[in-house]
């Protein structure tokens, strides 16, 4: 192999190469502007604490107050110094706050707090679903796949929709979804039964 030092096929090779970059660079925006944006208004940056759910409460600077907490059936979570703090319809950096106004100024001076949800409250489901009952929640889970935890639909079932009831600003509210609904910690399935 030999290298050319002819003044015109060194000012091509460049040309070539940029030609070669700008392709492949065209082909990587296209890509990007392909892939599915992040679902806006993702129901879980929202979530609102209740009953059943565990908590990480982190005190930065001082382990002793910091630990793993349930929510107990009234709503409220028991920690060190402050005692029972309402966590239930609060989301956890609206709690990281109300745990940081206790703690300061008698406790701590200017104390750094975060909660972090470890255990999501249990779904349940109920209808024509062969094992109903409550089950752990899971990142993502929808109306289809929680009949799937429940044994799979009976033989009796409409499955072209269902019903959600969800908890809303401390409101029940019912609706009827479609099989690829999300399903959130706390909310009630139930799959109806097909009249023949």
């Amino acid at each position: 192999m030999s290298c050319s030092t002819d003044p015109v096929r060194l000012r091509r090779r460049p040309v070539h190469l940029s030609r070669a970059l700008c392709g492949l660079l065209a082909l990587a925006v296209s890509a990007v502007s392909a892939v599915p944006a992040a679902p806006e208004g993702d129901p879980l940056s929202r979530y609102a604490l209740g009953p059943g759910d565990g908590i990480r409460v982190l005190v930065f600077g001082e382990s002793d107050l910091s630990g793993d907490f349930n929510i107990s059936t009234n709503g409220t979570v028991a920690l060190p110094l402050v005692g029972p703090v309402q966590a239930a319809g609060k989301t956890p950096g609206e709690l990281a706050g109300v745990i940081a106004q206790a703690l300061s100024p008698d406790y701590l001076r200017d104390p750094r707090v975060s909660v972090e949800v470890l255990q999501y409250r249990p779904f349940f489901i109920l209808g024509e679903v062969k094992a109903p009952g409550s089950y752990p929640y899971a990142a993502g889970i929808n109306v289809r796949s929680a009949a799937a935890l429940a044994g799979g639909y009976t033989y009796r079932a409409k499955e072209g929709h269902a019903y959600i009831t969800r908890t809303v600003d401390g409101q029940p509210s019912r609706r009827k979804v479609a099989p690829d609904a999300r399903v959130l910690p706390g909310d009630i399935v139930e799959v109806p039964e097909r009249f023949f």
